[in-house]
């Protein structure tokens, strides 16, 4: 399964937006991803095994429970594999920095202009 496919799934996407903020327990995955999409803990605990099984999430025992965590290999991977396309929006959001950059620098210009005015 490429990288790709993995995060092509809402669950996973969300299991890993939540493993973003730190380590979770497979039961407080299962409760938080169980009420927001009405999936049962066995099927998020399918999408654990799959976000394992390619990289995108580790799991270390403590005790009785299982932590989950981000692991970066499959991130990587994804991120790798888009990369080949940066040149079709890589400049495009240069563009808009240096207009943001404009934008900023006449406003502060206005200001500084409306302070020694008044």
């Amino acid at each position: 399964m490429h990288a790709l496919d993995v995060l092509g799934d809402p669950v996973r996407r969300r299991i890993l937006e939540l493993l973003a903020d730190g380590e979770s327990s497979a039961g407080e995955l299962a409760q938080a991803i169980g009420e927001e999409f009405g999936i049962s803990q066995p099927a998020v605990s399918q999408h654990l095994r799959v976000l394992r099984e390619h990289g995108f999430a580790s799991v270390r025992p403590e005790g009785r429970r299982r932590l989950y965590a981000v692991d970066a290999a499959g991130p990587r991977e994804a991120s790798e594999w888009l990369s080949a396309f940066d040149r079709y929006w890589a400049p495009r959001l240069a563009a808009l920095d240096t207009e943001l950059a404009r934008g900023r620098r006449q406003r502060r210009l206005d200001a500084e202009r409306d302070t020694s005015e008044g």
